[in-house]
C-alpha cells in the first residue's frame, strides 16, 4: 500500500508545488485571487446592485456579516438540478448550514468554484502529510460523518471529503471507512454504536478526520462504557487479542487501532483543551489541528514545513482589521498582532466578516503564519457584566485543573449567575466556584454586577456526561453533531430546557 500512497503524492505534487510558489509571492497572488473574484462580482446582480466595474471599484463592496446577505441569497432561478442567486453567476450547488454554535443557523451557497476551493486545500495539505508527516503505510482512513436525524439534513455535507471534488473522492474511496449501516441511522444511540462497531473492526485503521475533538472524546467513551455488549457483538470478527483488549479499564487506545498515526481536528482556541486529551490519550499519534477551516471558506492549512498554519491565499482573498479599524492586506501584518478576519472568497461571499481572530505568529516563506484565538467579540453580558472570552480563558486556565478535559462557562439568565461545566475535575465543585468567582471579580463590571447583587455567585457541575448532553441538546435543535463547537465562554444564557437537563442529571431525583 505504500508505494500507492506515494503515487498519490505524485498527483498531488503539481497542486502543492504551485502552492509553495504562491507562498513565496503572497502580495501577486492575492492581487490575482481578488481579480478572480472581482471578475465573478461584476457578473452578478449584486455587483450591478453596487455599481462594480473593475477591480478598482473594490471600495464600493460593503463589509458585511451574514444578515447583511440573506436578502440576497433567495434563489432568482431554480431548477430541478441547481439554484441561481444574486451573489454569484454559477449555479448554487447547494445550501450548507454552520454548526450554529456561535448563533443562528446560516445557510452558505456552495458553487463549483467554492468546492474547488476545498478540494487545492486537501491536496496541499494531504501531499504534506505523505512527505513531511508519519510514515503512513496502510492508508486507511475514517472521515468524520455525522447522522441524519431529519430530512433537513438530506441536503449538507455529512463527511468531511464530501467538500472535495469527484475524482478526488473516488481516488480515495477504496482506503475511506464507510460503514453502510450509519447512512439510514436518525438517532444517536444507533449511530454511536454502528460507527463504534465500525471502527472496533478497523484494526488498520490509519488515519482519523474529524471535526471537535469532543466528537471522537464521546464516542471512546462509550466504548468503554459498553464494552462487554461491544466484545459480545464482535466474537469471531475481531481476533482475541483485541477482544482481551477490549475487556481492560481504560482500554488501551493505540494497541486497539495499533496503526493509528494521525488525528486531524480542531486544536485552537476552545478546542485546545480537548485536543490536548486526545495527545494524552494516543501519545504516539500525530494530532494535527485542521487550522481555520469553516464552512463558508478554507482559511488556514496546518503545514509541518511551516510550523504552524499558512493562509489559503490562492484561493481566498484575505483583509485584516486591526484593533484600530485599520484595513490590511496579507502582505501588511506585524508578527504578534491581533486582527479580525474579513474574507472574500469564489462561493459569492465578498467582504464577509466571519467573526473570527487570528494573531501572527511568524512567516513563512513570505507569508504570515496565522494563529486562531476566537470569536471576535465574544462577549457575555447579562448585567453589564462584560465577560470576554480572552478573560474567561485566562480565568479559567488559573484555576488550575490538570485533569479536566472539558470546560465551558454559561450565562443564566434567571437568576442571572454563571455556571460552570466541567468533565472532571479534582476538588468540590464548592472550593472551585470560591475560586472561579474570586478570578472573575478581577474584572471591574463583574466585581461590580457581584457587589450590587445583580449577579448570584457562580455555579459548578462536574459531570463526565456534560459533553454527550449537550452534544445531544444541539443535535435536537439543529446542529450537526461532527461540526459542534463548545465555547469556553457561551454568549447567549442557558435555554431553559437544557438547564433543567443538566439539573436532572447532575442532581436526580
Amino acid at each position: 500500500m505504500r508505494p500507492i500512497i506515494q503515487l498519490f503524492g505524485k498527483i498531488l505534487a503539481p497542486n502543492a508545488q504551485r502552492f509553495q510558489q504562491a507562498l513565496k509571492r503572497p502580495d501577486l497572488t492575492q492581487r490575482w485571487v481578488q481579480k478572480e473574484i472581482v471578475a465573478r462580482l461584476i457578473n452578478s446582480a449584486y455587483g450591478r446592485a453596487l455599481g462594480i466595474n473593475s477591480i478598482k471599484d473594490w471600495w464600493r463592496v460593503p463589509l458585511v456579516d451574514y444578515e447583511d446577505i440573506i436578502p440576497w441569497l433567495k434563489p432568482t432561478v431554480q431548477h430541478h438540478k441547481y439554484q441561481q442567486i444574486s451573489l454569484t453567476p454559477e449555479p448554487i450547488l447547494f445550501f450548507e448550514k454552520t454548526s450554529g454554535s456561535s448563533g443562528a443557523m446560516k445557510l452558505i451557497p456552495y458553487t463549483q468554484s467554492l468546492r474547488r476551493s476545498f478540494n487545492q486545500m486537501f491536496c496541499v495539505w494531504a501531499y504534506d502529510l505523505i512527505v513531511n508527516g508519519p510514515d503512513f503505510s496502510t492508508g486507511k482512513i475514517y472521515a468524520c460523518i455525522s447522522p441524519r436525524l431529519n430530512e433537513a439534513d438530506s441536503q449538507n455535507l455529512q463527511n468531511d471529503l464530501d467538500y472535495l471534488d469527484g475524482w478526488l473522492r473516488f481516488f480515495l474511496r477504496p482506503w475511506l471507512l464507510l460503514p453502510e449501516q450509519l447512512n439510514n441511522l436518525n438517532n444517536i444511540p444507533a449511530f454511536k454504536h454502528q460507527l463504534a462497531l465500525a471502527l472496533l473492526k478497523a484494526e488498520a485503521l490509519e488515519i482519523i478526520s474529524i471535526w471537535s475533538p469532543t466528537f471522537l472524546q464521546i464516542l471512546l467513551k462509550y466504548i468503554q462504557e459498553n464494552q462487554q455488549l461491544l466484545q459480545a457483538e464482535l466474537q469471531q470478527r475481531i481476533s482475541l487479542n483485541r477482544l482481551k483488549l477490549l475487556s481492560e479499564s481504560p482500554i488501551p487506545w493505540q494497541q486497539i487501532w495499533p496503526s493509528l498515526k494521525l488525528i486531524s481536528c480542531w486544536d485552537s482556541a476552545n478546542a485546545a483543551v480537548q485536543a490536548q486529551g486526545l495527545r494524552s490519550q494516543f501519545p504516539g499519534v500525530l494530532v494535527q489541528g485542521k487550522g481555520l477551516l469553516a464552512t463558508e471558506a478554507p482559511m488556514t492549512i496546518p503545514l509541518i514545513k511551516a510550523r504552524g498554519y499558512v493562509p489559503v491565499l490562492d484561493e481566498v482573498f484575505f483583509e485584516f482589521e486591526d484593533n484600530q479599524g485599520v484595513l490590511l492586506s496579507l502582505t501588511e501584518l506585524t508578527i504578534g498582532q491581533e486582527y479580525r478576519l474579513i474574507l472574500s472568497q469564489k462561493g459569492g461571499l465578498y467582504r464577509y466578516r466571519i467573526g473570527d481572530c487570528v494573531r501572527v505568529t511568524h512567516y513563512y516563506q513570505n507569508t504570515p503564519c496565522l494563529e486562531f484565538l476566537g470569536r471576535y467579540q465574544s462577549l457575555s453580558d447579562l448585567v453589564g457584566e462584560k465577560l470576554s472570552e480572552t478573560f474567561v480563558n485566562n480565568a479559567l486556565t488559573r484555576l488550575n485543573l490538570p485533569s479536566t478535559n472539558f470546560k465551558s462557562l454559561v450565562p443564566v439568565a434567571a437568576p442571572p449567575h454563571y455556571l460552570l461545566l466541567l468533565d472532571r475535575a479534582e476538588e468540590t465543585p464548592a472550593m472551585i466556584a470560591q475560586k472561579l468567582d474570586s478570578i472573575l471579580s478581577e474584572s471591574y463590571h463583574y466585581r461590580r454586577a457581584r457587589g450590587l447583587g445583580q449577579l448570584e455567585p457562580p455555579e459548578v457541575f462536574i459531570s463526565p456526561q456534560i459533553p454527550e448532553l449537550l452534544v445531544s441538546y444541539h443535535i435536537r435543535t439543529g446542529s450537526i453533531w461532527g461540526g459542534i463547537k463548545h465555547p469556553m465562554l457561551a454568549t447567549s444564557p442557558l435555554s431553559t430546557q437544557l438547564l433543567r437537563e443538566i439539573r436532572k442529571m447532575y442532581n436526580p431525583e
